[in-house]
């Protein structure tokens, strides 16, 4: 079978949602499949929207030569008004929906109206989780689809056993890490503020690029007008080794975003037995139970801090926690399960077409 993936820019790991891109395509090579990447340029949301009018855009990708066209979700607006007239099956990969995201009310519902269209001339569907199924289902008929869970094994190496990481979890002062792109939406501010108040020594890691350098020198800021500077440490974009060993020294996983369509970060942070504090909006929910970890509201500081102080001075409920995010992350499939989950439905389609004489 012959696949086109169609991204903005390099198909690299730069977010949860490119690895998952990423790591499918590799896995539907590896398995024999022909894949053909497609780049459009990268442009802000507006810019991008010429796009959908460029009879060029419109050419280029109906002569695409695949079975099926897998298209990112995030293109859709340089693709709004092309994806029901190209002449090969389009498959969406939905991570999350912009018009999810926190913002202004009108931003959202243009937003909204333009997911809406993109995903009406879409012919099938693939979801990271169920959150994401039931947000494109308030839009459109998400059928034919079929829920790919993120892979959970990127680092490679064994997971640590239940016996190191109870013994982690009574040395030293708190560790807390955070990893993500240092935007916005991942709530560095709100986790600071929640540190902040923490009765208890500990010490913040973060990685991540640092995409908009005003944002990231504001979190800085943040920081200093706390008082908490000299206990908070930027690394930037790390190597997979590097981020291993971040894992490993870490205590608890914290990343509040405003707004997770899964959460790869925290999966791979429970692999590395390390409970998460979790955003409460999107897909953190389906798998942080209480036990493995703490859903935090958007914004709350207060809930931050408050698990981050427990679980400083309960270093018992701690390690029951660790132990419960092993165990959470075991239930999660490898990439290559996942990217096998894709190719089996992809194929499932494309032998429909064939017997419908498409």
């Amino acid at each position: 079978m012959r696949v086109g993936v169609v991204v903005y820019g390099p198909l690299d790991e730069r977010s949860g949602g490119y690895l998952y891109d990423r790591r499918v395509a590799d896995r539907l090579r590896d398995q024999g499949d022909v894949v053909v990447r497609v780049t459009l340029p990268e442009r802000s949301p507006r810019r991008a929207l010429a796009h959908t009018l460029d009879p060029r855009v419109y050419s280029r990708l109906a002569a695409v030569d695949v079975d099926v066209l897998l298209v990112d979700e995030l293109c859709h607006p340089s693709l709004v008004g092309i994806v029901g007239r190209l002449p090969q099956p389009t498959v969406a990969i939905v991570h999350h929906l912009r018009s999810s995201e926190p913002g202004p009310t009108f931003r959202r519902r243009v937003d909204r109206a333009l997911e809406q269209r993109f995903l009406a001339g879409c012919d099938a569907y693939v979801f990271n989780g169920q959150a994401t199924r039931e947000a494109v289902g308030r839009l459109v008929d998400p059928a034919p689809a079929v829920i790919a869970r993120p892979g959970v094994d990127r680092l490679g190496g064994d997971p640590p056993t239940p016996e190191v990481v109870r013994d982690r979890a009574t040395e030293g002062s708190l560790r807390v890490l955070v990893v993500g792109s240092v935007t916005p939406r991942k709530g560095h501010q709100t986790l600071l503020d929640g540190l902040a108040d923490v009765d208890a020594p500990w010490r913040l890691d973060v990685c991540g690029a640092e995409p908009d350098p005003s944002h990231a020198a504001a979190v800085r800021a943040r920081a200093a007008g706390l008082g908490v500077a000299d206990c908070v440490h930027f690394h930037g974009r790390v190597s997979d080794a590097d981020l291993r060993a971040h894992l490993r020294k870490a205590h608890l996983f914290a990343m509040p975003s405003t707004y997770e369509g899964y959460g790869i970060a925290y999966v791979e942070a429970m692999r590395a037995g390390l409970p998460v504090v979790a955003s409460s909006a999107g897909g953190a929910k389906e798998f942080v139970d209480g036990e493995n970890g703490v859903l935090v509201d958007p914004g709350d500081a207060e809930a931050v801090r408050a698990v981050v102080e427990r679980f400083s001075q309960d270093r018992p409920a701690l390690a029951r926690a660790s132990e419960a995010a092993l165990t959470t992350a075991r239930s999660h499939p490898t990439w290559e399960e996942t990217g096998d989950c894709i190719q089996a439905f992809l194929r499932s389609l494309h032998t429909a077409a064939r017997s419908a004489g498409v």
